[in-house]
């Protein structure tokens, strides 16, 4: 029955997003329903990439990552997999048109986290920006626009934009456990011992103008996703302030977190906002 293998593979996309990503879950929750699955299918996809990448240290990453891309590329192909997070990624691919375009550039900045350790310029800053963030927003923008190519052709730059904020409040609240972990320093020009008052500020000031543009293209977003984007927007704008309270030798040293009851009180005042349709 393979109804039945979908809706497991399926579940198993959401159980992933429950599992690795509390805030992430609340917000896709906030989506329509007919949309909510779609979003878990492309989060356990990136997940899972990621997770090969940066966590599994006592195995072969980059042969796991190879056979990651050559089940993918079978799933696509063939329209169904074993592997129960690529099953329900295909099914999303398909039913949204996703480009293959997007995936590409996806997985080749996982790879980059393979051997590169340090981002030297700008462009290899954003370039890899693009693939490990910016591209997931498309994604998720297709899902958003079901089809409607003029309408997603309009808010890609706005998503873009949010993915790239997203990502660059990661790298912050991170810097220590890439650091230290992982031997990685994103941000270039700067490196752990270099970090100061002033890096944080200008990184700081590039986040603001990211969020100021992508707020634009969630207002313009269909109804069906304006809430749970706005809810997350907002819960990384709490995540940002935070990280602005918190000295730059706090942030070398520990990784800064949103509370539970925040989060919820962020989802709260979402909520109202959305319910008065100021958004």
């Amino acid at each position: 029955m393979k109804e039945l293998f979908d809706k497991i593979s399926e579940d198993c996309s959401k159980n992933v997003t429950k599992s690795y990503s509390t805030s992430f879950s609340l917000a896709t929750k906030m989506l329509s329903a007919n949309i909510r699955q779609d979003i878990y299918n492309i989060y356990g996809f990136v997940r899972f990439a990621d997770e090969i990448v940066d966590s599994f240290h006592s195995y072969n990453k980059k042969e796991l990552f190879k056979r990651f891309i050559d089940d993918l590329n079978h799933s696509l192909k063939d329209q169904i997999s074993l592997n129960p997070i690529l099953n329900s990624f295909q099914k999303t691919v398909i039913k949204c048109n996703i480009d293959k375009e997007l995936i590409n550039a996806f997985l080749k900045s996982m790879e980059q986290d393979l051997k590169k350790k340090k981002y030297e310029s700008l462009k290899e800053f954003n370039d890899y920006i693009y693939g490990s963030a910016d591209v997931v927003g498309l994604m998720c923008l297709k899902v958003f626009v079901g089809g409607d190519n003029e309408n997603y052709n309009k808010l890609k730059p706005y998503a873009m934009s949010l993915g790239s904020a997203f990502q660059k409040v990661n790298f912050l609240r991170d810097l220590n456990d890439d650091y230290k972990k992982l031997d990685r320093v994103y941000f270039p020009g700067i490196d752990y011992g270099s970090f100061d008052e002033d890096a944080k500020k200008n990184i700081m000031i590039d986040i603001e103008k990211d969020f100021d543009r992508a707020l634009k293209g969630i207002y313009m977003l269909p109804n069906n996703s304006k809430f749970g984007v706005y809810a997350a927007y907002k819960y990384y704008k709490r995540l940002l302030k935070k990280l602005h309270n918190t000295s730059h030798m706090q942030i070398k040293n520990k990784r800064v977190r949103v509370p539970n009851y925040q989060k919820v009180d962020v989802l709260a005042r979402s909520y109202v906002r959305y319910r008065l349709n100021i958004l």
